[in-house]
């Protein structure tokens, strides 16, 4: 496991405990891979938390799981 993919683990073991049943573990795991995807080429040293954010944001939407 690449370090990249275990931050990504990370994110989405955080953002599964803060919505907590809310949103499927695919959805969660779904938002972090396509925010990886979207952010590809920023800075690496700001790439874990830019990724868990904006899976956040993308996850705190109505439209997500259902």
């Amino acid at each position: 496991m690449t370090p990249d993919l275990a931050r990504a683990t990370d994110a989405v073991s955080r953002l599964l405990e803060e919505f907590g049943p809310a949103i499927s573990r695919d959805a969660v795991v779904a938002a972090v891979a396509q925010a990886c995807d979207d952010l590809r080429g920023s800075p690496v040293g700001a790439l874990p938390e830019l990724v868990e954010r904006l899976a956040r944001v993308r996850l705190d939407q109505p439209t997500v799981g259902l």
